[in-house]
């Protein structure tokens, strides 16, 4: 893309009511492409795959023909009332509503890992929280007792475990009661909108991309009612605002990023399409040539969405993502399906690129000056994303006291407090859950290690059914084992996730861990391992990395300390202190080949283990 740098945006924000007009306005359009595969319900309440269209279609398919998942809103109530064990034992559609429907309310039932329990996962525009907002959460968490956590996402968003049906109607009430939702945040639906975590508040910012990933969320669930002209897509979907030169936001992996643009002296974006992840490939973003203006955004993305909604694949699983679309047409081709659904019929050209391509990312933890003259934010490094109840509530407490009353969400799963004035930095750098951690489960340390820092896992086996690994204790213990006999000069990025569904996106890591299982050469048993990836890049020079090894976990140490020495500079240290052996202790004591479990590392802790299997 060229590039023409501006340190401000030229166009002023439209009105909150022009928006929402525009917005219901959109919902409101129940026009469907006559090529589409889809059409009304005869009762008109949900879009369903046209008859003729029903053949070779997956099972998940199949699944939302015999029931509208979206239907679950007015069910939950009652299927609350009810004794679970009983209600999951009553016939293949009760145990379709719990653990494929709900999803559509956010509603992750935990059989295989554990049974009973739910995850919840929200909608949070542009990873941003206010403390009353976290209050709600931390007491849900709290209410779930020694099953309940939480883990903050890659896409900026919170996921809430431990809750059991009967309170599922509860939580969803007090997320609605503070203006949270967690409609359409699972399976065939769009996911968290993504923004920079530091719009608003960024020295360089080019875009303020707050209220524009509240309008996405806005369109996408209704108002937080539902809306089923985008309930039935034929996978999930991703959607990314680009607002600073760093690329916080990670717009390659997206299934739309808006990039901000300049075309005939007036502010817009440019659009790039078909970025994802999945168990069998995994493609970057192309651009589409299109510039649309900041007014026709909410559109811009209607008219993607729909046309993957309409045109994308119903078959195989792992062909469903809108790349694949793309590939099947032709860039030029879906491009012109985008063009037949925008207002008047027309898409322009790309404009130029505002983004600075040699523009070097910035670290945000630690302390940094804000915009805003006599302001700080603060960085906190989150381990791996797992948080308690007892931080939350810490973390509502300082955004308060310290700063403006919020707190944000960055995809590398950390914590940002804005608002901080310069007199209460140092105060604030004193509290125990930023130092030794005294008193909660884990320290969020502003001034982290240099692999520490950008530590990424996902859910791992201890509550998912499909990984094949632990990856948030394993990931923190290696990490700190790792920082304990090396000196590493410059940040590494690690990424764990436990299947190759790749949540936690190891293909974009420095190092990444793809949970397998292996075979031991020592022994010639099979135990549980990880396929490595490197060279993975963020950023303007981005590319996805390549696997490069295969090994069982407890191998890992001495090659990881090797891999970092030939590739990132890195010196093993001449002596180790006390704290230092004790990290390469814990990694050596770790129950591998466990197979995780909430019985193996509690919910309540984070990184911890009770059971060592012998």
């Amino acid at each position: 893309m060229r590039c023409r740098r501006l340190s401000v945006r030229a166009t002023a924000t439209p009105s909150a009511e022009k928006v929402k007009g525009k917005i219901q306005r959109i919902n409101a359009n129940r026009y469907v492409d006559p090529k589409s595969k889809l059409e009304w319900s005869h009762d008109g309440k949900r879009m369903v795959l046209k008859e003729t269209e029903q053949q070779k279609i997956n099972p998940i398919e199949k699944m939302k023909l015999r029931k509208d998942p979206l239907q679950m809103l007015e069910w939950i109530e009652e299927m609350a009332k009810q004794d679970f064990e009983t209600l999951d034992a009553s016939g293949k559609e009760a145990q379709e509503d719990i653990d494929m429907r709900l999803k559509w309310l956010g509603l992750f039932h935990r059989r295989k890992q554990h049974y009973g329990h739910f995850m919840s996962r929200l909608k949070v525009p542009n990873g941003i929280l206010t403390s009353a907002q976290m209050r709600v959460l931390a007491k849900a968490v709290a209410s779930y007792g020694s099953q309940g956590c939480g883990d903050l996402t890659t896409r900026q968003n919170i996921q809430v475990r431990g809750l059991k049906l009967s309170q599922a109607p509860e939580l969803l009430r007090g997320l609605a009661q503070c203006g949270l939702t967690s409609l359409q945040s699972g399976m065939d639906n769009v996911r968290n909108a993504v923004g920079s975590p530091l719009a608003g508040i960024d020295p360089l910012e080019v875009y303020d991309t707050r209220q524009l990933c509240i309008d996405l969320t806005n369109y996408i669930t209704m108002d937080q009612q539902g809306n089923p002209r985008v309930t039935n897509l034929p996978r999930k979907w991703n959607v990314c605002v680009v607002g600073s030169h760093d690329l916080y936001e990670h717009p390659h992996i997206n299934d739309l990023a808006y990039w901000p643009a300049e075309k005939n002296g007036k502010f817009g974006f440019n659009l790039l399409v078909g970025g994802y992840f999945s168990a069998t490939k995994c493609e970057e973003a192309i651009e589409l040539d299109a510039w649309v203006s900041e007014e026709e955004a909410v559109e811009a993305c209607d008219a993607v969405l729909t046309t993957f909604r309409d045109l994308g694949a119903r078959s195989s699983r792992q062909k469903c993502r809108m790349m694949w679309l793309i590939h099947d047409l032709g860039l030029e081709r879906f491009r012109q399906e985008v063009e037949q659904r925008m207002p008047g019929k027309s898409l322009e050209r790309a404009g130029t690129s505002l983004i600075d391509a040699s523009h070097t990312r910035r670290n945000y933890h630690g302390v940094c000056p804000q915009k805003q003259a006599g302001l700080n934010y603060v960085g906190l490094n989150v381990p791996t994303g797992r948080i308690q109840a007892s931080d939350m509530f810490e973390i509502a407490r300082l955004a308060e006291e310290y700063g403006c009353g919020e707190i944000r969400i960055t995809v590398e799963q950390n914590y940002i407090l804005p608002g901080i004035p310069d007199e209460r930095v140092e105060s604030l750098l004193q509290e125990p859950v930023l130092t030794t951690g005294e008193g909660f489960a884990s320290p969020f340390i502003p001034f982290p290690g240099n692999l520490m820092k950008n530590l990424v896992a996902c859910t791992g086996n201890q509550f998912c059914g499909l990984a094949m690994i632990e990856t948030k204790a394993q990931g923190k213990a290696l990490t700190e084992a790792l920082e304990a006999t090396m000196d590493i000069p410059a940040d590494v990025r690690m990424h764990w996730t436990g299947c190759p569904n790749t949540c936690g996106q190891v293909q974009v890591a420095d190092i990444g861990f793809l949970g397998c299982k292996t075979t031991d050469q020592s022994t010639g048993k099979k135990v549980e391992g990880v396929k490595i990836f490197l060279g993975g890049k963020i950023g303007h020079d981005s590319v996805l990395g390549t696997e490069i090894a295969e090994l069982p976990c407890q191998h890992l140490l001495p090659y990881l300390q090797q891999l970092l020495e030939e590739n990132f500079n890195a010196v093993r240290k001449g002596s180790l202190s006390e704290k230092d052996k004790q990290a390469v202790e814990r990694w050596e004591q770790f129950p591998f080949n466990s197979g995780g479990t909430p019985s193996v590392f509690p919910p309540n802790e984070n990184g911890k283990y009770v059971t060592v299997p012998s």
